[in-house]
């Protein structure tokens, strides 16, 4: 994981738990750490030690997806929002799967990644709320 891809409210795996990063900085030793925390921890650590959240089906619909549409092939999500999608490629390839945007294709698997892109479209942060994305 690049922390350079990173961002405040990310959110991120570590030891088996989903945090939320509340800060970005180096040490003096010129490594990079992340605070992160959730409902029962806030720690300091190493930011290669977090790992990303890969997108599933159940992430889709806490982000407000609903399934649209299922084949053999693919599995597509949609949000209110005519203009957002997301396709599950089910082929081995997997050239299909990720946002579609206005019917362009972004690559996009992890749940950071998605929160950026969605931070950048929106112009304001994105947050996991009540099981739907939020921009606050």
């Amino acid at each position: 994981m690049n922390v350079a891809d990173l961002k405040i409210k990310n959110l991120v795996e570590y030891k088996n738990q989903i945090y939320t990063i509340t800060e970005i900085f180096q040490s003096l030793e010129q490594a990079y750490f992340v605070k992160i925390e959730n409902d029962i921890h806030s720690i300091s650590v190493p930011a290669d030690s977090i790992k990303p959240i890969k997108i599933t089906e159940e992430w889709l619909e806490k982000f407000g997806f609903s399934r649209t549409y299922s084949s053999d092939q693919i599995i597509r999500y949609e949000r209110p929002e005519t203009f957002i999608k997301y396709d599950i490629d089910l082929s081995s390839r997997k050239i299909l799967e990720g946002l579609k945007i206005y019917g362009n294709s972004i690559k996009c698997k992890y749940i950071h990644e998605f929160q950026n892109i969605f931070s950048c479209l929106f112009g304001k942060e994105p947050s996991v709320k009540y099981g739907y994305l939020e921009t606050k």
